[in-house]
């Protein structure tokens, strides 16, 4: 069956919701931890238990997870704007925003794909892609005027959050790029891996080591939330489904992705969106599914 002919089964629909949900969620999780753990501290911890977990089941599941030695240079470069760069720059920008503005502007992600892909050559400039970047310009200009007016506000974090978005497309478009001829699981495992190593090595560079002693239960749920879920089961889940997802519903399920963190933050961390809040997070939906749905199908066709 191919990806155009996808019929979804009850069974899809539901791990594609459930995706959605542990992706959404995760936004506000990740907010709570940073009460009590710096940025750099909980990507080590959390980034080298997921890329653990995933390495035994893959192993377990028979994935051929060797990288031969002259493919390990290019396994690095990809995991510089992938890992280093969206992961860093997010968990950074994540401690200076509240949690449903920093996934709106998270997922600016995919029209800085379809830019770079214009700048490469790989597609052309649309009306569609046109009524894109103005969306998320407006999504930006919103979030970025309240951090400016706010008498608490913290602007630079919005450029944070804009600099991880732009990381992870460059790291979309690398990927797609690449000529490794490796299993995604192989690449994905050892990318994280990889990050894990320079997150530790960073964060006591940069952090003071927490204090054990002072970490609630609740941190360390929140800790096994990451761990197990967004960097775990979703993980499976998508991969499971990579091969037969056709554009239209991967373009769905991110286009829910900011509107599920701006709702679940509510009741996690205390966050009550404001109208610029939600006025931003539309102009986001329109511009993914203006950047995303189109180009993907037509390319299909």
């Amino acid at each position: 069956m191919t990806r155009s002919a996808w019929r979804p089964t009850g069974r899809d629909l539901l791990l594609l919701a459930a995706l959605t949900l542990m992706w959404g969620v995760n936004w506000p999780m990740m907010k709570f931890s940073l009460r009590e753990l710096s940025p750099l501290w909980f990507r080590a911890w959390t980034m080298s238990g997921g890329a653990l977990m995933l390495l035994t089941y893959f192993h377990w599941r028979g994935v051929n997870l060797r990288v031969p030695r002259a493919q390990w240079a290019a396994v690095a470069w990809l995991a510089l704007p992938n890992i280093l760069g969206w992961h860093g720059l997010s968990i950074v920008g994540l401690s200076g925003l509240p949690s449903g503005r920093a996934a709106i502007l998270g997922f600016t992600m995919p029209v800085w794909t379809v830019l770079l892909a214009i700048l490469l050559g790989e597609q052309g400039l649309s009306r569609r892609v046109f009524i894109s970047v103005v969306a998320a310009t407006a999504a930006v200009g919103l979030l970025a005027a309240h951090e400016l007016n706010a008498l608490a506000g913290n602007p630079v974090a919005v450029l944070w959050m804009q600099g991880a978005a732009f990381c992870w497309a460059l790291g979309t478009v690398l990927m797609r790029r690449s000529q490794l001829g490796l299993p995604t699981e192989a690449i994905t495992v050892w990318m994280m891996l990889m990050g894990s190593v320079c997150f530790w090595v960073l964060a006591p560079l940069f952090e003071p080591f927490p204090d054990m002693s002072t970490l609630s239960a609740g941190l360390w749920w929140s800790l096994v939330y990451g761990v197990l879920l967004n960097y775990g089961y979703a993980q499976v889940i998508w991969f499971s489904m990579a091969k037969k997802l056709p554009p239209s519903a991967s373009a769905f399920s991110i286009m829910a992705v900011p509107v599920v963190g701006t709702l679940s933050a509510t009741v996690i961390v205390g966050e009550v969106p404001r109208a610029t809040d939600w006025a931003a997070a539309l102009c986001v939906v329109v511009a993914i599914a203006a950047a995303l749905i189109p180009v993907r199908a037509k390319s299909e066709a």
